[in-house]
């Protein structure tokens, strides 16, 4: 999920993980959409040995994610897709149009902490 630190000319991206069953945030990493932010989350998957990875078509997962766990199907990201619009939702700083930015990447970060806690 993209949005902005300052202001647009700054896009940073909420890169997070989660659980298919429980529904529960895995892990989650705020920077830029490179390897090596996809590979800190992934990481985290990879080490609570999945059965399978949802992904979307981006290319980078190909070469972060093993073959034999990995998967692109169109309907099988609908609960991430769900939880992006639910924290666009309930907090402004992620909606769309916005005057909203955050000002601060740590303060940014522990509200992300707290909503994935309660949330």
């Amino acid at each position: 999920m993209r949005f902005f630190i300052r202001k647009k000319s700054n896009p940073q991206w909420l890169v997070y993980a989660i659980d298919k069953k429980s529904k529960i945030v895995a892990g989650f990493y705020i920077g830029k959409r490179t390897n090596k932010i996809l590979k800190t989350v992934i990481t985290t998957l990879l080490n609570s040995n999945p059965e399978k990875i949802y992904t979307d078509k981006l290319r980078h997962y190909q070469y972060l994610i093993p073959k034999e766990i990995h998967q692109t199907k169109r309907f099988e990201t609908n609960s991430i897709e769900r939880k992006n619009l639910s924290i666009r939702t309930h907090l402004k700083r992620f909606n769309r149009k916005t005057i909203c930015f955050s000002k601060n990447i740590k303060i940014l970060i522990s509200v992300l902490k707290i909503y994935f806690w309660i949330d």
